[in-house]
């Protein structure tokens, strides 16, 4: 029986999640409007209706990939279809087509990016979403970095670069001629530069490294006078070897990622300028904004995107107006310190002496971090705003300060195949946090030659630590429009092929088999994004960075290390954030109405040498928050401490003495080695709000509301690269509540959607302590807040502090023991009193032995969207992954295994059952005669069926999807076949284990 669907025709169906379904100088350039704060558990309805039912304001996203203009409205409004009927709340709209080698068959003359078909294919989008309730973004120009059509590189407004020509001469020597040219060409269609400067300098060998040449700073010579008609005679002094540099300044001739993508081709934007910020709202002004699309952005009340800022240069990143910049910013001129600053194919080619080197270095992209912040970020928020629009960006890829750029975004994300570490979300939270803005987005789930294979277990491992770190709204890496030219089955993909191999970056959709379940994974990243953005964040150090940079993959000195693993949490401020209004102290808080911190915790600066550096203006303000009762910990010398920047006369002395009365008041240690970090913070009496006994994996972020505490815990990795691989946990952990009021525990299930009181646990003031077990990336989520919060009814009965029991649980019946064994088991409860309960039986439990399997085995059909499903049925004495079955080796699609279980005729209702899948991949529904069960945990596969059994025969049937890559390794050799064969599919062990429940006491 063959069948098969189209993309184009979607799934429309969708399933009703439902609650309670089983147990278990800056002032003027932060001046931004907040960003919105989720609903806290108040307000009308059930106190849990939000995180039964969560909105569509905190539904994950996806990244929406188009072959540039050639889409049909139709397929658009379609598509919007697709993914709102899968509970996503909104799209990113990008033109990304990497997989498209020959960029002919696109046709950017008539459908190119900016075109009218683009543009119908943007309104079809903005007026289906307003119907569906779906949020869309927009990418600010073609692919990547922002690049607008029209702009030429010669112009103003496109990115330039500083690159230099050299010439080297003995002692003595004579160079006549004309002036050193560039030493890389231009690139294409770069047909003008413009010379900055000519200038002589001394060799200094002492200043040289393994890659520099060293120069001597006081032997550096202006000759741009002397140059005539572009030719330049110059005798060098006797007293050493010398340099001839030239500085010749150009356009860089970058497009965006993978074009062209439209006709006239575009360039990339000068982000340095005002030119080049308003090149690109110009053309958004002149050539899309029409009064209808105008309209239909403030409705859908989204955002502006820009991807990271991957700026190529021969040189280095420059703009014009960067001379007038520094030497405003700093007081000195910039020309005599180009040497140390040049660059040759992102190498650093001269240095003088190593701290002078470090100072010029720093102050040079401190000054280029202020002009992206202000002509770039800052104008195109303000120009979002006025259309009702808000601005999302990844605000790195150069040496900026990307923790300030967090505080002047609405919303700032960062990336999972970027960031390595969880330090790199921790710099972007301590941004949006100090701002009082409320999302930290990710562009999450794209895998290096993934395509096709990526699970969802993966991905929800990935942002496991993500969360932890901050991150709260979640923009999947992606979803690709259905079809374009000369593509293959399953349709277009923006990324696969990549180099004639599978790509990175999953294109998800009806395409995918797993596409039956995502209704179950949004709701649950919907529900984590709902927690994580309630309330306001809390951490409990915060962490000064001299150098604002991110997606670096460096920590914080013993709290990275050593102190998240014993619960400690940290966020990242850089120097601007300390002129932001919430840099107070009240109570012994930095921010007291935002994050909280407890302490502030001060380092030498990781990326110019470990040198322990503070600029003057910084110290002051330390000074003037420790005298206001912030606790700080400084790791390293300062109180030699040096200016970041070259000093002017007598900053350092300056500096130092500033130092001096801040080491000297009471709330201020000094510490030289980072092992004595956590003493630090315990002599000043300050503890984390999560503790836990030992060193553990366990990952954990805090939100605050008038009604409860909010506490996500993860069993995750801090880095990616992290091994060996996470295991297991089972331990106690100790969380302080914060609210005033009488407060008790809840287990809030984001799988299912249902808040229930935890019933085991020991208070002592406001730590509440409890057992956590979590298997590698599963996540739990607790909340401290006021009893019947979540609508149950067991708010005032009193709770067990201890049992020899499997478990113990609220349920309608009040205090219930739960026992997988006979015998009687000793409970301790709050009030005193300990009790016994007698379990006299408890069946044994079932193993099935024999599965009948059912397979849709998914082929390419008539066209590259259409696929068919061949129908295969199985009997199976043992469960083997797919890979390990003749029949199914190759196979991808969705299995249905069927078996049945006997039980005992005294089953009745104290008695239940949990379902233990084993290895499962890659998502799955469960059903019981008939009946279809909450939806489980995908990282820890077991699901309480107990309410769905019955005495006699039961039918169990496990739904299981795949991913595509078995089946494309065979159809498409040449791109897929290099990857393994992967093992999907049930493959257990399974098995249905009884309990009995009885209320205690």
């Amino acid at each position: 029986m063959h069948e098969h669907f189209s993309q184009r025709g979607g799934i429309s169906r969708r399933s009703v999640l439902t609650a309670g379904l089983a147990a278990g100088t800056a002032a003027a350039l932060w001046a931004a409007s907040p960003g919105a704060v989720a609903a806290p558990a108040t307000g009308s309805g059930p106190a849990g209706d939000w995180f039964a039912d969560p909105a569509r304001s905190v539904r994950p996203r996806f990244r929406w990939w188009w072959p540039d203009g050639l889409v049909d409205p139709d397929e658009i409004a379609r598509e919007i279809d697709q993914i709102a009927d899968a509970g996503f709340g909104g799209v990113e709209i990008a033109a990304v087509h990497h997989s498209i080698k020959d960029k002919s068959v696109l046709d950017t003359a008539a459908h190119g990016w900016g075109s009218r078909p683009w543009r119908d294919g943007v309104e079809a989008a903005l007026r289906r979403a307003a119907r569906r309730g779906v949020t869309v973004d927009i990418t600010l120009g073609p692919s990547w970095p922002v690049a607008i059509p029209g702009v030429t590189p010669d112009d103003t407004a496109a990115a330039k670069e500083l690159v230099h020509g050299r010439v080297d001469l003995a002692a003595g020597a004579t160079y006549q001629g004309p002036v050193p040219p560039p030493l890389r060409e231009a690139a294409a269609g770069v047909t003008r530069q413009q010379l900055l400067a000519v200038q002589a300098a001394r060799v200094a060998p002492a200043n040289s490294t393994r890659k520099e040449t060293g120069l001597d700073l006081a032997g550096v010579r202006d000759l741009t006078a002397t140059v005539t008609d572009g030719t330049l005679t110059w005798t060098a002094p006797e007293d050493g070897d010398w340099v001839l540099l030239s500085y010749w300044q150009r356009g860089s001739g970058q497009q965006p990622e993978s074009g062209p993508h439209s006709d006239p081709a575009a360039f990339v934007v000068d982000h340095l300028s005002a030119d080049g910020t308003a090149a690109v709202t110009e053309y958004w002004n002149r050539q899309v904004l029409t009064p209808s699309v105008r309209r239909l952005l403030k409705a859908a009340g989204g955002a502006f995107f820009e991807d990271s800022v991957e700026l190529e240069t021969e040189g280095l990143t420059w703009t014009p107006g960067l001379p007038e910049a520094f030497e405003k910013h700093t007081g000195r001129p910039l020309l005599p310190y180009l040497p140390a600053l040049v660059l040759d194919k992102s190498n650093q080619v001269f240095a003088f002496e190593a701290q002078v080197t470090r100072q010029i270095r720093h102050d040079f992209w401190e000054t280029v971090s202020g002009l992206f912040n202000r002509h770039h970020l800052r104008a195109l928020r303000d120009w979002a705003h006025a259309l009702g629009m808000q601005l999302r960006a990844q605000p790195y890829g150069l040496q900026t300060d990307a923790i300030a750029s967090a505080a002047v975004l609405d919303i700032a994300e960062g990336e999972s195949l970027g960031f390595k570490n969880l330090d790199d979300y921790r710099c972007l939270a301590g941004g949006r946090d100090m701002a009082g803005h409320t999302v930290l987005s990710c562009e999450a789930g794209a895998y290096n030659g993934s395509a096709y294979s990526t699970t969802w277990d993966r991905f929800l491992r990935t942002m496991g630590g993500a969360y932890a770190a901050g991150v709260n709204q979640t923009v999947v890496h992606g979803f690709s429009y259905a079809t374009a030219p000369q593509v293959s089955w399953p349709g277009f993909a923006a990324f696969s092929p990549y180099n004639g191999t599978s790509g990175y970056g999953e294109s998800w959709g009806p395409r995918q088999p797993t596409w039956r379940h995502i209704e179950d994974v949004s709701a649950y990243l919907a529900r984590v994004h709902g927690v994580l953005q309630s309330g306001t964040a809390r951490a409990d150090v915060a962490v000064f960075r001299q150098t604002g940079y991110t997606a670096t993959g460096i920590g914080a000195s013993w709290l990275t290390s050593t102190g998240v693993p014993l619960g400690w949490t940290h966020q990242f401020l850089s120097g601007p954030l300390l002129d932001l209004p919430a840099a107070t102290v009240s109570g012994g808080r930095l921010a007291p109405h935002g994050p909280a911190y407890k302490a502030l915790f001060v380092e030498s600066d990781f990326f110019y040498g470990s040198t322990p550096t503070l600029a003057e203006p910084h110290a002051r303000k330390l000074l003037e928050l420790a005298r206001a009762g912030l606790p700080i910990v400084l790791l390293g010398a300062f109180d030699q401490a040096l200016t970041p920047g070259v000093p002017a006369s007598g900053e350092t002395d300056r500096l130092r003495e500033i130092m001096a009365r801040l080491l000297a008041l009471p709330r201020v240690l000094q510490v030289s080695d980072k092992t004595a970090v956590g003493d630090a913070l315990a002599r000043l009496g300050v503890t984390p709000d999560v503790r836990y006994a030992t060193s553990s994996t366990l990952l954990n972020a805090h939100r605050a509301t008038p009604d409860a505490d909010y506490y996500y815990l993860c069993n995750g990795k801090h880095a990616e690269t992290v091994k060996p691989p996470v295991a297991a946990i089972d331990h106690e952990v100790t969380l302080r509540g914060t609210r005033r009021g009488a407060t008790v525990p809840y287990l809030l299930d984001p799988w299912t959607g249902e808040g229930v009181r935890l019933a085991r646990y020991t208070q002592d003031g406001d730590d509440f302590t409890l057992r956590v077990t979590l298997q590698p990336g599963q996540t739990m989520i607790v909340a401290l807040g006021r009893p019947g919060l979540f609508g149950d009814r067991n708010g005032a009965r009193q709770h067990a502090l201890a049992t020899d029991a499997d478990a113990v649980l609220f349920t309608r019946r009040g205090l219930t023991l739960r026992a997988g064994s006979a015998g009687t088991y000793t409970t301790r409860l709050s009030r005193g009193r300990t009790v016994t309960t007698v379990i006299p039986s408890v069946p044994a439990p079932i193993t099935p032995a024999r599965w009948q399997l059912d397979v849709e085995d998914w082929y390419p059909g008539a066209d590259a969207t259409r696929t068919e499903r061949v129908r295969r049925t199985l009997t199976l004495d043992t469960l083997l992954p797919w890979s390990q079955i003749t029949e199914l080796a190759d196979s991808a699609g969705v299995g249905r295994y069927r078996t049945t279980v006997v039980l005992p005729d005294d089953w009745d209702a104290s008695h239940g059952a949990l379902l233990e899948l084993g290895q499962v991949s890659d998502t799955f529904r469960v059903t019981v005669n008939g009946t279809r069960s909450a939806p489980v945990d995908r990282l820890h596969p077991v699901a309480d069926v107990g309410a769905l059994l019955r005495r006699g025969a039961n039918v169990i049937e496990i739904e299981v999807a795949t991913p595509l890559i078995n089946r494309l390794r065979a159809v498409q050799p040449a791109v897929f076949g290099g990857v393994s064969r992967q093992a999907h599919g049930l493959v257990g062990p399974v098995r249905l284990v009884p309990h009995v429940q009885a209320v205690v006491g």
